[in-house]
């Protein structure tokens, strides 16, 4: 059974402010930001289950150029995109 919040307890948008002005050069620091945010909060709590979430999305990020959510994206078939490493969207990263 989930447990009920606390007024101290973290919120969604808490792990959003975290998230929202993420990049790959700092998707590691914020998700380790995000593990201490939710740390005290029971595993079946529905922030720490979003927060894995947005992890989960950070660990993707720090292996991408960036998180893509809006805006078309660049087709793989332009010229010399191919050469580009760092092309590579949160939602398919490029691993080491």
């Amino acid at each position: 059974m989930p447990s009920d919040p606390s007024p101290s307890d973290p919120t969604r948008a808490d792990v959003d402010a975290l998230v929202g002005p993420a990049t790959p050069h700092f998707a590691y620091q914020l998700r380790a930001r995000l593990r201490e945010l939710v740390a005290g909060l029971p595993d079946d709590h529905a922030v720490t289950l979003y927060a894995r979430q947005k992890m989960e999305l950070l660990d993707r990020l720090g292996y991408a150029s960036s998180k893509a959510e809006e805006g078309p994206r660049e087709p793989g078939s332009r010229p010399g995109w191919d050469r580009i490493p760092s092309a590579a969207p949160a939602d398919r990263p490029l691993r080491p």
